[in-house]
């Protein structure tokens, strides 16, 4: 349990790996994120060693970790596949997600001092650098977005009183990462990300809740709305590629 707890509780900045565990458990996991391992598909150890380049015995305690994450299922004596995905799943994810997330901006809203302002605007910051890297199409930025988009999200509520609001969301916030990321790229819909976000980041350090909340709750909506615009082959596992 103090694994899972540790990883949860890490920056949201990229961390260099300490063990060689770790080192493949980031490197498997942005590989299923970003659709190199399709939904469903079988990880089968004797091949992805050679390709990680890690023992059997590492590389199946990184892919154990991703069973906690629910981004890989066990199968017993069968090994492991990348957990599938669905739109029921994300619509319930974004449902959840926008029921506590409101809730601890409100808490934090109306809790949060000078230190939980400034971290807000440090990491609306970073999130704006990235932000216009993307729509630059700089290559190879998604995973610093998405990373800057956590640790934005994870500041505006960081003043929350319930550590279990707070954890509960990290871990939604992952479960939504797969299907976020590609409709991000693939922009089934028009948005204007940053503007999203600025309105957000105004909102919030303005101590409107009223205001923050329905802006949060509009932004993780649309993103839901983006999804079901999909095409079918997205959850079928043909269509999440990389972007």
């Amino acid at each position: 349990m103090s694994e899972i707890i540790l990883r949860q509780t890490l920056p949201s900045e990229a961390q260099e790996p300490k063990t060689l565990v770790e080192g493949a458990y980031q490197r498997l996991r942005r590989d299923i994120i970003e659709g190199t391992h399709a939904p469903g598909d079988k990880l089968r150890v004797e091949h992805l060693k050679e390709h990680y380049d890690v023992g059997a015995g590492t590389l199946r305690e990184a892919l154990l970790m991703l069973v906690t994450d629910a981004l890989v299922v066990a199968q017993g004596q069968r090994g492991f596949r990348v957990a599938p995905i669905s739109l029921a799943d994300f619509e319930d994810i974004t449902r959840t997600r926008v029921l506590l997330e409101t809730e601890a901006l409100r808490q934090s809203i109306a809790a949060g001092g000078e230190e939980w302002e400034a971290a807000i605007v440090a990491a609306f910051h970073r999130l704006s650098r990235a932000e216009q890297r993307l729509a630059d199409h700089e290559q190879g930025i998604s995973e610093e977005w998405e990373m800057r988009n956590r640790a934005f999200h994870e500041a505006l509520i960081s003043a929350s009183a319930s550590r279990w609001i707070r954890h509960f969301q990290h871990i939604l916030y992952q479960q939504s990462e797969r299907y976020r990321r590609i409709s991000l790229f693939r922009q089934p819909i028009a948005r204007d990300i940053h503007a999203e976000h600025q309105a957000l980041f105004e909102a919030s350090l303005a101590r409107d809740a009223t205001r923050a909340t329905s802006i949060l709750t509009e932004h993780l909506l649309r993103t839901l709305d983006a999804v079901r615009r999909m095409p079918a082959d997205f959850f079928n596992g043909k269509g999440t590629g990389k972007p």
